[in-house]
């Protein structure tokens, strides 16, 4: 034990000893370590600066080259840009600056041609007025006279007069006073010809140096008119309607005025003549003209013309096209012997004009080969055919769930400023390239509106194919009323030609008003609403003619899109029942949806299409078949939820769908959609694909869910273009795409 104690000590000593002998060697040796470890790091943090610096030097470097690239990519880009807008700018106002010169030249031309006629029209009357041509003109009177007596004969209306007189009125008019002979042979005839039904005649001989020369005989309400002044002011007439293609053509009017002056040859004009009894507010009373009949055309003195639209026992109803302030009481009038028509065909396309087919869009004269009249009888059972093709308007909503076929009348009905005119124009818009010729009609709308229209389809390339006629509120009552007839006449030749047409009535509502007010200046009897009772006649006669044709007739078709405007979404008054009984279904567009900011604001619930399914592609069916559905049970759970009870899971996810699905049938104006991107959208969101992806979104992923698939799946959307029923196998690889897409789409959101 001392043994252990004793070495404890010495190996204490010895430690203390050495600790206090090496303690500098150690610190030393520990201080030398350090200080070189510090000038090691010391030179490594130097070194490692300077690397940094010169890393940085070549980082901006780099980073500026590519600043200068990219900088002078954009400038290239938007030179590029730049010149391709000046160019299409350029072009665009040289278009329209040739268009307008093109109008200007042609005003020219036909007032040149008009201001021609004129003055060649007053020469000749004094050169026809010259006693030696006055003489020459009498030779001709033995002729004229013989070709009169020949044609005459007592008209339906010379009988009736008969029936209740005994006596016929008789005048024989020439321009020099006649032989006595000339007076006596049609004496004898005339009074041969009413022996025949117990009549008499009461001749009248008159002479009237305005006639020239020449003779003409009035038997009753008809004239057989053999006069020279009669024969220039129908070559006159003639030559008025003759295109003008350049100046030239104004020197060849004159010259085939004064080669018809030349080789004039008596010839004979038959009408039949009357007088106004009285005129107020466009309609006028005539008297006469005991055979016209309803819906013909009548000529004033001066050229106005109207269209009779009474006929009573002692007088005639006639509405007046034109300014009427050269017309009054005792004015002659004539039966032009046709009835009321426009004219009809290609040359119409591209332009705006009244409902007398008169141009006004300043793009000169249309000089169409062919007319139609503006009332047409209606196509029977047998010569239509079922309406089984579809009419894509490109509006999601009205594709999928309220379909519109080639043929059918589908009513557009809603209040003031709720979209109607909108929807009507994203329809034609989307028939650019479809082979169908649209006509927009506008009854009682402002000018400026009209304008804007005809600048928008215009801009939308829709223009080539389509024809506005124009009756702004401006525009009379009687020019209001036969627009519709118009458009629909101009319509139908394209029809009867094999083609498709879509024909937009804007708005009918105006245009019962303008029956309303010719009806009661017309005197007839006022019933609901002081509209008369044929106003269903009306409406029903004029939508009846749009129809698709049996392959007999050439399978062309006229779908019909009236329009008709309610007050405080009263659909239960008159011309909106009317129109709703007369036509195929109806688009009913609600205020308050409008107000929320759903455009357009399809009412689904009310909205009908008595087609259904059988205009609709078997894509459209398969995918919209649940879609009314979705809707209906949304719009009851929305109403439940509105009271702020607690829902269930179930009800949440049904009023999440909804949410959705009416967001997905949100669409802006002028951006129709093709069948195929339709169903596409439609399909991702009834699918569920829409379920992760807030409510504000909807509209940027159905953006970006197009394009997608228009980019990088062509496949897909050709496919889905051709409107054919989804396979098991395609339609799960359809889910899978847009699953893929619409978690990048929702990750892209999130992050």
């Amino acid at each position: 034990m001392e043994h252990f104690i004793y070495a404890l000590i010495n190996f204490a000593l010895l430690a203390i000893i050495v600790f206090f002998a090496g303690r500098k060697l150690i610190a030393r040796i520990f201080r030398d370590r350090r200080e070189r470890i510090d000038t090691a790091l010391d030179e490594a943090e130097k070194a490692l600066s300077e690397v940094s610096e010169v890393a940085e030097d070549n980082y901006i470097a780099e980073a500026e080259a590519e600043l200068e690239k990219e900088a002078a990519r954009i400038i290239a880009d938007r030179s590029a840009e730049m010149q391709k807008e000046n160019r299409q700018i350029l072009e665009r106002h040289g278009a329209l600056l040739q268009s307008e010169v093109e109008s200007m030249r042609k005003d020219v031309l036909d007032r040149s041609r008009d201001l021609t006629l004129e003055a060649l029209h007053c020469q000749a009357i004094a050169l026809m007025s010259e006693k030696s041509v006055a003489e020459e003109f009498r030779k001709h009177e033995k002729a004229i006279l013989e070709k009169i007596l020949d044609r005459i004969c007592l008209t339906p209306g010379d009988l009736s007069y008969l029936v209740h007189h005994d006596v016929l009125y008789v005048t024989l008019t020439s321009a020099f006073p006649l032989e006595e002979g000339f007076v006596k042979l049609v004496e004898e005839r005339v009074t041969k010809m009413l022996d025949a039904v117990n009549g008499k005649p009461s001749l009248w001989v008159l002479t009237d140096e305005a006639c020239l020369g020449g003779l003409k005989l009035r038997i009753g309400d008809t004239v057989y008119d053999g006069t020279v002044s009669n024969s220039l002011e129908q070559m006159i007439k003639k030559l008025k309607n003759y295109p003008l293609d350049s100046a030239d053509t104004v020197e060849s009017v004159e010259e085939q005025l004064m080669e018809g002056l030349t080789h004039y040859a008596p010839s004979i004009d038959k009408y039949q003549l009357g007088r106004v009894v009285s005129i107020s507010d466009g309609i006028c009373w005539l008297d006469g003209l005991a055979d016209i009949m309803y819906g013909e055309i009548v000529e004033f003195e001066g050229g106005t013309e109207g269209m009779i639209q009474d006929i009573e026992p002692g007088r005639i109803g006639c509405v007046i096209f034109d300014k009427y302030e050269c017309i009054e009481s005792g004015t002659k009038v004539r039966r032009v012997g046709k009835m009321a028509s426009v004219p009809v065909g290609e040359k119409l396309l591209g332009r705006v004009v009244d409902p007398l087919g008169k141009p006004i869009d300043g793009l000169g004269t249309i000089w169409a080969e062919e007319t139609r009249p503006i009332e047409y009888k209606a196509p029977g059972i047998t010569a239509r055919k079922s309406v089984c093709a579809p009419m894509h308007t490109g509006i999601k909503a009205i594709d999928a769930l309220i379909p519109i076929g080639k043929g059918q009348r589908e009513l557009i009905i809603g209040d003031r400023q709720t979209g109607k005119t909108a929807i009507a124009l994203d329809a034609i818009i989307n028939q650019k390239g479809k082979n169908t010729v649209c006509i927009y009609v506008a009854i009682g709308q402002k000018d400026t509106t009209v304008a804007e229209i005809y600048e928008k389809l215009k801009a939308e390339g829709a223009m080539s194919y389509t024809t506005i006629i124009c009756a702004n509120a401006s525009c009379s009552a009687s020019i209001q009323y036969i627009a519709p007839f118009s458009g629909t006449a101009m319509g139908e030749y394209f029809m009867y030609a094999g083609k498709d047409v879509l024909i937009v009535y804007d708005d009918l509502s105006k245009h019962a008003v303008a029956y309303r007010e010719l009806s009661l200046l017309l005197h007839r009897p006022s019933g609901r609403e002081a509209y008369p009772g044929d106003v269903f006649y009306l409406h029903s006669r004029l939508l009846e003619r749009s129809a698709r044709l049996a392959d007999e007739l050439g399978g062309g078709s006229m779908t019909a899109l009236p329009i008709i405007e309610t007050q405080s979404g009263d659909i239960s008054a008159y011309i909106p029942t009317n129109a709703i009984s007369i036509t195929d279904g109806q688009i009913f567009l609600e205020t308050d949806l409008f107000n929320e900011g759903q455009r357009p604001a399809i009412n689904v619930g009310l909205s009908v299409s008595r087609v259904g399914g059988a205009a609709q592609t078997k894509l459209m069916k398969q995918v919209s078949g649940n879609l009314r559905m979705i809707l209906a049970q949304y719009r009851e759970l929305s109403t439940f939820a509105q009271f702020g009870a607690d829902v269930d899971e179930s009800t949440k996810a049904a009023l999440s769908s909804g949410e959705r699905m009416m967001a997905a049938l949100k669409q802006p104006r002028y951006a129709p959609l093709t069948d195929g991107e339709t169903a596409l959208v439609l399909f991702a969101v009834s699918e569920g694909f829409a379920s992760a992806i807030e409510v504000a979104q909807i509209a940027e992923f159905e953006k970006e869910l197009i394009k997608e698939f228009k980019d990088r799946k062509q496949d897909i959307m050709t496919c889905l273009n051709k409107g054919e029923k989804l396979s098991d196998d395609f339609k799960e690889r359809l889910k899978a795409e847009i699953g893929e897409f619409a978690e990048r789409f929702a990750y892209g959101r999130t992050a």
